[in-house]
C-alpha cells in the first residue's frame, strides 16, 4: 500500500517543497493543503494561529490518515510545530531557516536570512544564529510583501522589477569588501521567484532553498521507498504490460478557490475544500 504524505502551507509556497518531496517519493500518495483562507500567516496573532492550525490538522489527519506531515511553512513551523507534535502521533517535518548550512558554506562569512516579518522576528530564528552562525555575520531581512509577490508571479501577474528589488536589496551587504554570498530563503514562497531574484541581484549569491533538505528528511523518516507494484500477468496472446503508475496527488484549499491552472503545472488536481474553511 503506498504511503500517504500530507504537505501543508498557508498558500502556494509549499509547492516548492512538494515538488522535491514528490521527486524523492514518486510512488507515494500526496495531499497538498493550502490554508489560503488565512493567508498570510504572519498577520495572525500567535495564539490564534496555533488554535487554527491544530484544529485544522486534526481534521486533516482524521480524514486522510497520512503516514507523515510536512509543514511547508516557516511561520507555522516556528510557531505551531511544538503543539502539533504534542497533539498528534504522526511524524511531522518542519521548515526552519537553513542558517546552519548557509553559514557552513559561506566563503565571505556574510549571510542574509530573507523571510517574512514574523519569521525573522522569532526567537527561534535568533537561537539558530547563536547556535550555528559561528564567525558569520548574519543579517535578518523581513519582508511583508514578498510572499504575496510570489503568489502573484505564479498566478501570472508578476510585480515590477523595482518592487521586487526593493524587498531583497537589504540582503546585499558589503562590509570592508566582504560581500554577502549566501541568502537563506526563509519562506517556502520565495523559491518561486528564484530566477528573477538571481537576475535582479547586484552580484552573484547562493540563494539557499530548504526544500531538498526537507525531502531528504522525509526519506530518512519513512525509510526505503516501497518497491514498484508488480505488473499484472500477461494475457494470451501476450501484450505489453502497463507501466506502474505513480502515486496520486490532490489539493485542498480552505478558501475553496483552488487555482487549477497553477496546480496543473505541478501535476496536481484540485480537491474539495476542507470542512473548516468557513471557520
Amino acid at each position: 500500500m503506498p504511503e500517504t504524505i500530507l504537505v501543508f502551507d498557508s498558500g502556494l509556497g509549499g509547492l516548492t517543497v512538494y515538488r522535491e518531496v514528490a521527486a524523492a517519493r514518486p510512488h507515494a500518495n500526496f495531499v497538498y493543503v493550502a490554508d489560503d483562507a488565512a493567508f498570510p500567516y504572519g498577520a495572525i496573532a500567535e495564539p490564534a494561529l496555533v488554535a487554527r492550525v491544530v484544529a485544522l490538522m486534526g481534521e486533516l489527519i482524521a480524514t486522510h490518515r497520512p503516514d507523515l506531515v510536512v509543514i511547508a511553512c516557516n511561520t507555522a513551523s516556528t510557531i505551531v510545530l511544538p503543539d502539533l507534535r504534542k497533539e498528534f502521533a504522526v511524524p511531522f517535518v518542519g521548515t526552519v531557516p537553513a542558517i546552519k548550512p548557509a553559514c557552513a558554506r559561506s566563503v565571505t562569512r556574510q549571510v542574509s536570512v530573507l523571510g517574512t516579518e514574523a519569521t525573522v522576528a522569532r526567537e527561534y530564528t535568533r537561537a539558530l544564529i547563536r547556535d550555528y552562525a559561528g564567525d558569520c555575520r548574519v543579517s535578518l531581512v523581513g519582508s511583508k510583501t514578498l510572499a504575496g509577490y510570489a503568489e502573484a508571479e505564479l498566478g501570472g501577474a508578476p510585480v515590477a522589477d523595482a518592487a521586487l528589488y526593493a524587498e531583497i536589496a537589504p540582503c546585499f551587504r558589503d562590509e570592508g569588501g566582504a560581500r554577502t554570498d549566501t541568502i537563506v530563503l526563509a519562506c517556502t514562497h520565495y523559491p518561486l521567484l528564484t530566477e528573477r531574484l538571481r537576475r535582479l541581484a547586484p552580484w552573484p549569491v547562493d540563494f539557499l532553498d530548504p526544500a531538498p533538505a526537507i525531502a531528504r528528511r522525509v526519506a530518512d523518516l519513512l525509510g526505503p521507498a516501497p518497491p514498484l507494484p508488480a505488473a499484472p500477468p500477461a494475457p494470451s496472446p501476450p501484450r505489453p504490460a502497463r507501466p506502474a503508475l505513480a502515486g496520486a496527488t490532490r489539493a485542498i484549499f480552505t478558501s475553496g478557490r483552488a487555482p487549477a491552472a497553477v496546480l496543473a503545472r505541478f501535476g496536481i488536481r484540485a480537491g474539495a475544500p476542507a470542512a473548516s474553511e468557513a471557520e
